[in-house]
């Protein structure tokens, strides 16, 4: 309210002033005179101060249409100016609304429109490195892999977009299956980019895949610089990396560098159960009996698994049951309660044909968490301790349709595989093999196959219908597990899930 009174108080100041100027004008004396070609013309002072304000205007007309002229001169010759400014302004506020739209069209999934679009963009505006990547991208999207391809090489050419051109060629060589040129490309954006993830990502699977495992290893070590990776991480695969690297050098034949490289897996990650295995066994080749087992020992602690044992059993190939027994308390006496444990020592005591000490040894695994295998050390021990062969054969058609156990699986995939690999043959991922037991680990049997303890008979703790003891030999306890091999390998020749 006090600001609308100050401004009408203002307003009635100026048009007083005004008002009283004009007055005094005319009731002055004098003016001008000015003589024009002989003529003398004569001005009141209010005629002349409106005749000083039209000269004023005239002069200001004048001199702007100077300025025209001058500015269309220099826009016809090709210089910049307001109106040339104008224009680009124009054309460019088009080649924005194209690009705008152009990306729109990408995001929506609509190639076709989405390079008409960048084709109007790179009309309208001076800027390759947004209208390429657009160009480049839509081209992709509608499958014109030749002028993606044509598009990401201008890329290429260009500095500053010198990186996007690169990885658009390495993404479609990839696509395309050309992974020899994948390669090459993922190690020049991984060069010009080092703390670029996925490029570093996927040069490290190219490198594992071509097993080019100490170039892997040094593009996992610049990750572990650039903070991509944690320590701990960084270990575990450098581990992988250096066994699979041993793998390879003892397929050539220098035993001993084989020998470290395991040695040097083991030390990285000492829970890698290949790597474990690998040690010890150079440590054995090496007559260093006593580094082997603890090389075991330390993996078994952390992960007790079949393959362990058979390297502890190797250390002393010769020995006899008992002591064997003996011996490997070093490793059952760590995890008594885990199954692989309880397993292990069945078998110790079935090979010394102590059949009482072997069902101890197996509790109730065969019962609350069913495998193959328990299932068939049941069917052995069973066999044993003279059981009739309906009780043995029992456990044996149960041992066909409870679970494989834990087995090398991909955790990216879930597929199973034979044996411990550093990339899973399914899906081409690094170091995502764990030993486990399947998700789905049910198997669903064709026909009758349920209906086998029906038949044969379930398995009962009871004796032979004669009352004779039974004494199981070697032979007895290979026919038990010959039906559970026989079905482990069909299975895995099943593909994934």
């Amino acid at each position: 309210m006090l600001w609308s009174l100050i401004k009408i108080i203002v307003f009635v100041a100026v048009v007083g002033a005004l008002a009283w100027g004009a007055g005094y004008l005319l009731e002055s004396q004098g003016g001008v005179q000015v003589t024009l070609m002989g003529t003398e013309y004569s001005f009141g002072p209010l005629q002349s101060v409106i005749a000083v304000l039209l000269l004023l205007l005239a002069v200001w007309l004048l001199l702007k249409i100077l300025s025209l002229l001058s500015a269309t001169l220099h826009f016809l010759n090709g210089d910049e100016t307001a109106l040339s400014r104008y224009f680009d302004k124009n054309r460019e506020r088009k080649g924005f609304e194209a690009l705008s739209d152009g990306l729109m069209a990408l995001a929506s999934g609509e190639g076709k429109i989405a390079m008409a679009k960048a084709a109007k963009a790179d009309k309208y505006l001076n800027r390759p490195a947004l209208t390429n990547l657009l160009t480049a991208q839509a081209a992709e999207l509608s499958g014109d892999r030749r002028k993606a391809e044509a598009t990401y090489r201008k890329l290429v050419a260009d500095e500053k977009t010198r990186f996007v051109g690169v990885r658009g060629l390495m993404k479609q060589k990839l696509a395309e299956g050309d992974t020899d040129t994948a390669l090459q490309l993922a190690e020049k954006a991984f060069a010009l980019k080092p703390k670029h993830e996925e490029t570093g990502d996927v040069l490290l699977r190219l490198q594992a895949e071509k097993e080019d495992w100490s170039g892997a290893r040094k593009t996992l070590s610049t990750k572990l610089k650039n903070g991509q990776l944690p320590r701990d991480v960084h270990k575990r695969r450098d581990a992988v990396l250096a066994l699979s690297e041993a793998r390879d050098v003892f397929a050539e034949g220098n035993d001993i560098e084989a020998r470290e490289e395991a040695i040097e897996a083991n030390r990285l990650s000492p829970d890698l159960i290949p790597a474990a295995v690998m040690a010890a066994q150079g440590y054995i080749d090496r007559k260093k009996p006593r580094y082997a087992s603890r090389v075991l020992t330390k993996a078994w602690s952390v992960h007790p698994h079949p393959d362990l044992a058979a390297a502890f059993a190797a250390i002393e190939p010769d020995e006899k049951p008992a002591a064997r027994i003996k011996r490997f308390s070093a490793l059952t006496r760590l995890q008594p309660d885990h199954p692989e444990t309880k397993m292990l020592l069945a078998e110790l005591n079935i090979a010394n044909e102590d059949f009482p000490a072997a069902r101890r040894a197996l509790g109730k695994l065969a019962e609350e968490n069913p495998t193959a295998r328990s299932v068939t050390l049941m069917a052995a021990i069973e066999r044993g301790e003279g059981a009739s062969d309906t009780v043995v054969k029992g456990w044996l058609a149960r041992a066909l349709t409870v679970s494989r156990g834990p087995q090398w699986i991909c955790e990216n995939c879930q597929h199973i595989h034979a044996n411990w690999k550093p990339i899973c043959e399914n899906c081409k991922s690094f170091d995502t093999l764990a030993w486990k037991t399947p998700p789905m680990s049910e198997v669903a049997m064709p026909g009758g196959v349920q209906m086998l303890p029906l038949i044969v008979g379930a398995p009962a703790d009871e004796t032979g219908a004669d009352g004779a003891e039974k004494v199981a030999t070697r032979s007895d306890i290979e026919d038990a597990q010959l039906i559970v091999d026989d079905d482990d390998a069909k299975e895995k020749e099943q593909p994934a899930s």
